[in-house]
């Protein structure tokens, strides 16, 4: 099952070339919060149970013809693994990969739907694309075995990974406002057999820069999971970009960055760089 937000935050299922509204069918689970209808969805699922979604006689609306939006705008925690892939590492040089770095985190702030565009904040510093495979976690996760790992997740998405190469710490350099394009729904964990077999390509301006298949993880989903659940609880809805392979590069304005992912899907966002200032000029930089 696919499942996506649209029209202000209405849930909806993709079937075939529609897009069906369940929003009402649900509404006797509550009102979402500001997290959003799937997020609430999932939280709900995990109190009260799965829900047969009937989709007979329910409003259908062609998807060619839905803007959609981020099927988890507000998540309550995005969990980065740097240099996860062996091919990263080489091509920028890293002496270390995600078993000595461990995971960061990126702002929930940082999340934005298809279609929309990513902000380049500086004119004069390098910002690259980096796609990725991204884990929603369904049911609360506290050191949890690689083997009991996919237990506990609701689904996959398309995650990008944007990030300004300069001086700061990961966290900051990856969580300006649009720098954590996600979408364009999330496909339920029953759908993907194995998430450690999914081919993944990335295009930026037309030209492939990324491909390369989820097999090549060092660390992979159980273990990724395993990991960061020994050193964070991970809760409903929370999501976990799995890290980039090689092929990252640099944006620039008007560019349109495509991230196809087998069996999740397809997201594409825009770039705009029209309003990027000088390094030199951010806030702070006089200051030592």
């Amino acid at each position: 099952m696919r499942l996506a937000l649209f029209d202000k935050g209405r849930l909806g299922v993709v079937d075939g070339d529609d897009l069906v509204d369940v929003t009402e069918r649900l509404a006797d689970r509550g009102t979402p919060g500001p997290a959003g209808a799937l997020h609430h969805y999932i939280e709900t699922t995990v109190r009260d149970g799965a829900v047969a979604l009937d989709l007979t006689g329910l409003p259908r609306v062609p998807l060619a013809e839905v803007d959609l939006e981020a099927p988890l705008p507000r998540p309550g925690k995005i969990i980065g693994a740097p240099v996860n892939y062996l091919d990263h590492k080489a091509e920028m040089e890293y002496t270390t990969s995600i078993a000595d770095l461990g995971v960061f985190l990126k702002a929930n702030s940082s999340v934005i739907g298809p279609g929309q565009d990513v902000l380049l904040p500086y004119n004069d510093k390098r910002t690259d694309q980096e796609g990725e495979l991204g884990v929603v976690i369904g049911r609360t996760a506290r050191h949890v075995s690689a083997d009991k790992a996919l237990d506990h997740v609701f689904g996959y998405t398309c995650v990008l990974d944007i990030t300004v190469r300069s001086g700061e710490d990961r966290s900051t350099r990856k969580s300006f406002d649009t720098f954590t394009p996600l979408g364009p729904w999330v496909v339920t964990a029953d759908d993907i057999a194995d998430p450690d077999t999914l081919g993944l390509r990335c295009e930026v301006g037309g030209e492939t820069r990324q491909r390369t298949t989820t097999a090549d993880l060092i660390f992979g989903v159980r273990e990724l999971i395993a990991y960061t659940s020994s050193v964070m609880t991970l809760h409903p809805g929370d999501v976990i970009a799995t890290g980039t392979p090689a092929g990252v590069g640099p944006l620039s304005h008007g560019d349109r960055i495509v991230l196809d992912i087998e069996q999740v899907g397809r997201l594409e966002v825009g770039v705009d760089g029209s309003r990027a200032l000088p390094y030199a000029q951010r806030p702070g930089s006089r200051v030592r």
